[in-house]
């Protein structure tokens, strides 16, 4: 049975600002910080027990952890480590959030914010505290991502107050939070047309290529690589990676070298894949997202995904986009491109299904899996598929305080769900959050076929009866656990358009 830990909070952030302090004072955190541990100003100590002042998310995450069982016999003392039940003290940890990109276009007709694009800050420093307590004096803690290529990393800091959290320990602590853009290029689009590309100094400690072989997700699909679409203009390096018998990723070294990843996604919907969650945040962990399948060319009877039927209108768009594809590649006839685009989008809009963003992908899931294979059985030392079971332990915790529906993951609209999710086993979390959004798991390929494959498996779920959920009580006494089947919300999300009337769990 896979425990995941759930705790609910106020759904939002409002009040609270970096470095996104705990109002309440925690025995572990104390023990932490010494005798001031939050640096609270007097305003704060004198509100602290103030509904309106406190801090719900940080609870909210400290709940989630207790939920899911972790140091159980030690919780409400000052020696409470619930990661330390996950990884000795003095070693790595590395944190994974979701900072795709630096802002939500659906604020234009406030429906849509950033905050439900990305991981919060305040979650990323309740999280990073905890692992501080786990790392102990002689470990070190990093922040660790590859956002969208169009994102801009110094207002994502800005955003979520990541300056402010890295300078608090820094001075609280006397310790360094690391802080590393993955990425090995950053580009500028005009009207969804590359104008602009900047190279970046990537991970420090480089990248690994990592070779699943017959053992991909891709193994016995049928697609066929040659049809495979990454992204960026070159298919090539896409398909070179992808294809006889290789099926390659070229993986952060720092993440891959790890002790313990915390996969810290936010909870939303996905054009390619349904959901975002646990599994498709590793996408975050990649050198080179053009090595990444994102949709195969062609319609479904052509052998390809990237849209449902063999429209003229699709065909041409798609043929077109082929031929463009080299002279973008060097940057040739940019302003003519760019003008097509801006009059397919006055014509078309956003409401037709394109590269692949719908329920019929076969792409996208495959690559998010072997994603999870890939990390879930590498260590420093390198792959080990001949391993029993993943040999690599990795903490899940979802931040769903405010969750986006609709346009994701890009461009949601904001859902006040106000919970946090927390577990060892990345299928088991995924499950309780889509159970959470009204949707059905078993239309959605990325977690029905981990919990059928035979193997390497990276879950230890085959069905929904593996899942148990830890929750504690109103008044925050004891842990309460139950079934699956006991999760909901008083509504269902909105898929994005491509997969409307294609995942909602039936009434």
């Amino acid at each position: 049975m896979m425990r995941v830990g759930m705790a609910r909070c106020r759904p939002g952030y409002e009040g609270l600002a970096p470095p996104w302090n705990p109002v309440e004072r925690y025995p572990e955190i104390d023990r932490l910080f010494g005798s001031d541990p939050v640096d609270m100003t007097t305003n704060d100590r004198e509100s602290a027990d103030s509904r309106e002042s406190s801090n719900e998310v940080y609870r909210a995450v400290r709940d989630a952890l207790r939920g899911l069982g972790l140091d159980a016999d030690r919780f409400g003392t000052p020696e409470w480590n619930p990661i330390g039940d996950l990884v000795p003290s003095g070693r790595h940890i590395v944190l994974k959030p979701n900072l795709i990109r630096h802002w939500n276009p659906a604020e234009e007709n406030g429906k849509g914010s950033i905050a439900s694009v990305i991981t919060h800050g305040s979650i990323l420093r309740a999280v990073a505290d905890y692992a501080w307590i786990a790392a102990g004096p002689d470990g070190r803690v990093t922040l660790a991502e590859a956002p969208q290529m169009d994102c801009d990393f110094a207002r994502i800091r800005e955003i979520i107050g990541l300056d402010e959290i890295v300078a608090h320990y820094d001075h609280a602590l006397g310790r360094r939070l690391e802080v590393i853009d993955l990425r090995r290029e950053e580009v500028v689009y005009e009207d969804g047309i590359v104008a602009d590309r900047k190279t970046l100094p990537g991970d420090p400690l480089g990248y690994r290529a990592v070779d699943l072989g017959e053992h991909s997700f891709f193994q016995g699909s049928g697609l066929d690589p040659n049809r495979f679409r990454g992204a960026d203009y070159d298919p090539g390096p896409t398909t070179e990676h992808h294809q006889k018998g290789r099926n390659a990723y070229l993986l952060s070294e720092t993440v891959l070298s790890a002790d313990l990843v915390i996969n810290l996604p936010k909870l939303k919907t996905h054009k390619k894949t349904g959901v975002t969650l646990a599994l498709k945040n590793l996408v975050g962990i990649n050198g080179d997202k053009n090595w990444l399948p994102h949709h195969s060319l062609g319609s479904v009877e052509e052998g390809g995904d990237e849209y449902p039927d063999r429209r003229l209108i699709d065909r041409m768009r798609s043929r077109a986009t082929e031929i463009a594809r080299p002279m973008l590649a060097k940057g040739r006839m940019l302003g003519a491109f760019r003008f097509v685009r801006r009059v397919e989008n006055a014509a078309r809009g956003d409401a037709f299904v394109r590269a692949g963003n719908w329920h019929g992908n076969r792409t996208t899931w495959r690559m998010c899996c072997d994603l999870n294979r890939c990390l879930y059985y590498s260590d420093r030392d390198g792959l080990h598929l001949d391993s029993a079971g993943p040999v690599r332990t990795v903490l899940t915790i979802i931040d769903g305080v405010l969750a986006g529906e609709g346009e994701g993951p890009l461009a949601p609209m904001d859902v006040p769900l106000g919970v946090v999710l927390a577990g060892t086993d990345p299928i088991a979390v995924d499950l309780v959050a889509v159970r959470l959004m009204g949707f059905d798991e078993q239309k959605l390929s990325k977690l029905r076929a981990p919990m059928e494959d035979a193997g390497p498996r990276i879950t230890a779920v085959r069905s929904h009866a593996d899942v148990q959920v830890g929750e504690v009580d109103v008044e925050g006494a004891q842990l309460e656990a139950r079934g699956l089947d006991s999760v909901g919300w008083e509504r269902s999300f909105v898929p994005h358009a491509g997969w409307v009337g294609h995942v909602e769990r039936e009434a």
